[in-house]
């Protein structure tokens, strides 16, 4: 086997502050709105991705385990879009796993399909830019085409492939937030993202949502560059409440808030009226991202471990881009 035929790549999840929810090309992936996000450092998906000519088929093995069923379709069907759009050859066998629980909420889709698109073209031999990359992830999981650059990152809409893209607004270190997440659900979700996008137009909110979304995401983007908390967190749970309103007015609805997740989000802000910086937002699932300073985060990760219905608390720092490791 040529070394040049396998290839490992790292990425990690990230948590969108303004959010991607919809799209305008189900196909493409293209997204309603524009949308800005921190990658989550420490927690990460880890892919090697083996091209072979003697398979006919492409194998999937998940956490240590063969996976031949939807998950297992879902990476061939990227693979597949990778082969026609870039010319590679051959079927591929596929070893992933992940440091997080999977279809929580903590965006292991985004994780996965950003180590798979860079794991099966470095594979492949082929040298992309960071830009490239995030088009083709993208593919695969639309929030995905932010975890190829690192820190905090801006996924652009587009018209096209090529112009929807992920970049940099500021590197990791700019910004010394941290993410303190309650994790009250290790449950995979019953109704998952794909499903979630390809409603969101049932719903009577979905169009305010996506008009508000540049202007909520230059506040944001400002708050971030400025290093302001007070702004920030009041937009960021301002998107998260309209994201969860159109989840669950659409049709069919979409509840994935617990007893807990309402809890810890009430208990979050009476932490911000007693002086804490943190604010919450929510992904498509019931575990809560408490994002706050550095300098809380301790005093955050404490409340959170003492409320009732919170089965474990994990904390990440900015996280860096997608990387190759060496094998």
């Amino acid at each position: 086997m040529n070394p040049s035929r396998s290839a490992t790549a790292r990425a990690h999840p990230n948590i969108a502050f303004i959010k991607y929810w919809g799209n305008a090309d189900d196909h493409l992936r293209l997204p309603a709105n524009p949308s800005l996000s921190m990658n989550l450092d420490g927690l990460y998906t880890e892919t090697t991705v083996t091209w072979r000519d003697d398979l006919d088929t492409d194998q999937l093995t998940l956490n240590g385990q063969s996976d031949t069923g939807a998950a297992c379709r879902r990476v061939s069907a990227h693979l597949d879009a990778l082969r026609e759009r870039l010319g590679i050859r051959g079927f591929a066998t596929v070893q992933s796993a992940n440091n997080f629980p999977m279809g929580t909420g903590i965006a292991s889709s985004a994780a996965s399909f950003a180590a798979l698109t860079l794991a099966a073209t470095s594979a492949a031999g082929l040298t992309l830019s960071e830009r490239e990359l995030s088009t083709l992830a993208r593919l695969g999981s639309g929030s995905a085409a932010r975890s190829i650059p690192g820190g905090y990152v801006e996924w652009h809409v587009g018209q096209t492939h090529e112009e929807s893209f992920a970049e940099s607004i500021a590197q990791p270190e700019y910004w010394a937030l941290v993410d303190v997440i309650a994790v009250v659900s290790g449950q995979h979700k019953k109704v998952g993202s794909q499903e979630g996008h390809r409603t969101a137009a049932t719903s009577d909110l979905q169009a305010a949502r996506v008009t508000g979304a540049a202007g909520r995401l230059a506040t944001c983007k400002a708050a971030i560059l400025e290093r302001n908390f007070a702004t920030f967190a009041e937009v960021v749970e301002h998107d998260s409440n309209l994201m969860h309103a159109v989840m669950m007015t659409s049709r069919p609805p979409l509840f994935y808030w617990l007893p807990a997740t309402l809890a810890i989000m009430e208990q979050v802000r009476q932490w911000r009226q007693d002086g804490l910086s943190v604010c919450y937002t929510l992904d498509a699932g019931p575990n809560v991202h408490c994002i706050c300073v550095k300098q809380d985060a301790e005093q955050v990760r404490q409340g959170l471990a003492a409320l009732s219905g919170v089965q474990e608390v994990r904390v990440a720092g900015v996280g860096g881009p997608a990387q190759r490791v060496n094998n």
